[in-house]
């Protein structure tokens, strides 16, 4: 059996009580000071100004100490999520087969680095290989599908020598992502797979292959098209769209459609519901 812990160690989290722990204590000596200390009753007023000066300096010394170790907490969360960023979402290659990359993710949970979003390209025998998807929901929750999906992608994308087969294995890998989550969430049904495992959750992709010349096979998984931007701007022609994954199965026969191309000096721009739905700071889309 496999017991994951928190990011942090037991030391940490020992420490953040201990943090909260001395402004109280501070509190109750300044009240053992004021009923039990005899300097602290006399009535002269210099005595009373000396004994409130020491207290707000060692207040204020305890506040700065609590706050100083808060902010090393931080730190050390920021570094583990920028950790995990990059190994779940590595940033592209500046070039990969003659093509030049970029890619940029912002998650919806203040303060995370990853969320329901994944992308990945690579370059195979095949030509260059490349998924962008959403999983419904956004922030942490989301990071065990994107594990799915994404670690089945980078294997796949080497392994398949069809982009169909490649898609096959994003479906079977979330397939079971969620049944192992549903066994999670319902240990009493351990011994039995659920007969909807966690059905609302589901990934929208696109899954690309862009060939030696330029052409585009694409499996489009109820994501949004992408923009070809050329002579003008245009949607990108996918065909008729799949299911999300996890929705419902995918149809027997799969063949990507292979319609559109990529010509030299045009740039391909693929994109999540998270740009269509994007505000400026008057509220507009």
């Amino acid at each position: 059996m496999i017991r994951t812990r928190s990011l942090y160690s037991d030391g940490s989290r020992l420490r953040r009580p201990a943090l909260f722990a001395l402004p109280a204590a501070w509190g109750a000596t300044a009240v053992a000071w004021r009923f039990a200390c005899p300097p602290a009753r006399e009535p002269g007023l210099p005595m009373r100004i000396a004994a409130g000066v020491v207290f707000l300096s060692v207040g204020i010394g305890l506040v700065l100490g609590v706050r100083r170790g808060l902010i090393r907490e931080l730190a050390r969360a920021r570094a583990v999520a920028a950790a995990t960023q990059q190994v779940l979402l590595r940033p592209p290659p500046g070039r990969l087969e003659g093509l030049t990359l970029a890619a940029g993710q912002l998650s919806a949970s203040r303060g995370a680095s990853v969320g329901g979003d994944l992308y990945e390209a690579v370059a195979t025998p095949y030509g260059v290989r490349i998924v962008l998807g959403d999983v419904r929901g956004h922030g942490l929750a989301a990071l065990g599908a994107v594990v799915a999906v994404l670690g089945s992608f980078r294997e796949a994308a080497h392994d398949e020598p069809e982009l169909a087969g490649v898609l096959r294995r994003l479906e079977r890998a979330l397939e079971r992502h969620l049944r192992e989550r549903a066994r999670d969430e319902h240990p009493a049904r351990a011994g039995t797979d659920p007969e909807h495992p966690a059905a609302e959750e589901f990934v929208t992709l696109l899954l690309l292959e862009i060939g030696p010349d330029g052409r585009l096979a694409v499996f489009n998984c109820g994501h949004p098209a992408p923009y070809r931007l050329g002579r003008k701007p245009e949607r990108l022609p996918v065909g008729d769209p799949l299911p999300p994954l996890g929705v419902l199965p995918l149809p027997a026969g799969l063949a990507p459609h292979t319609a559109a191309r990529l010509l030299p000096g045009e740039t391909l721009v693929l994109h999540t519901d998270g740009a269509e739905e994007a505000r400026d700071r008057r509220g507009r889309f």
